[in-house]
């Protein structure tokens, strides 16, 4: 076995997870605490933050260590997550905030994890998703996130939060991790309703509005701390 399977068999270890799960959470949390935090469009997320209805929150992959930030309220919010290793360490560092988890996918043979997240949906609980997870390709939205709606009722609200002080790196999505000291800002799309009655050509008509919303959030998030990288 070579060393970087060797260090890979490693990082795998129940405890060494563990143990990186909670660094993680260690660091999202010194970020979130030492950053200037200014939120846009948050009418748009209080009836959920209140519990009075649940709705499905999208956002980009590239983001999702920063999705933590995202939701100030103690009523239940899920967050879909790979089952990959990488994934579930994310998912040990976002239950430190009270932000649980499902693994799973939305679509690749996700059949569980999507009739989860309707569970979840109808019993008046907020899920999150990323429309482009887990694999790809980066920024361009999947038929998932449609589907939840369509079947759940919920409102899907794109979402995106950005840094000023930050790395990416080198992954499939070029993954957003924040940095402490600086400005950070949450950005709230507008809602999208999906009908379940919708035709073939409604329902990409819609996927291909989430994914222009997406990006719209995305750049003006960025904008707003001027991030660079």
């Amino acid at each position: 076995m070579g060393l970087r399977n060797r260090l890979k068999h490693f990082s795998r270890h129940p405890k060494v997870r563990a143990g990186l799960g909670y660094l993680t959470a260690s660091h999202i949390r010194w970020v979130k605490t030492t950053t200037r935090w200014n939120t846009i469009n948050a009418s748009a997320a209080e009836p959920a933050w209140r519990g009075e209805v649940p709705v499905i929150v999208a956002f980009w992959h590239n983001r999702l260590a920063l999705m933590p930030y995202c939701w100030p309220s103690p009523k239940p919010f899920h967050m879909l997550i790979s089952g990959h290793p990488d994934g579930q360490l994310i998912a040990r560092a976002v239950g430190t905030f009270g932000i649980k988890t499902i693994a799973g996918s939305s679509t690749r043979g996700g059949g569980g994890a999507v009739r989860d997240l309707i569970r979840k949906l109808k019993a008046g609980e907020s899920i999150g998703i990323t429309p482009d997870g887990p694999r790809g390709p980066s920024q361009v939205a999947q038929d998932g996130v449609i589907a939840l709606a369509r079947l759940s009722g919920a409102v899907i609200i794109p979402a995106a939060v950005s840094v000023s002080n930050r790395l990416r790196l080198k992954t499939w999505d070029r993954l957003i991790i924040g940095l402490p000291f600086g400005r950070g800002v949450m950005v709230w799309g507008n809602p999208i309703s999906v009908p379940r009655d919708g035709d073939e050509a409604e329902m990409r008509a819609l996927q291909q509005r989430v994914q222009d919303e997406l990006n719209r959030v995305s750049n003006a998030a960025d904008e707003a701390v001027d991030a660079r990288a």
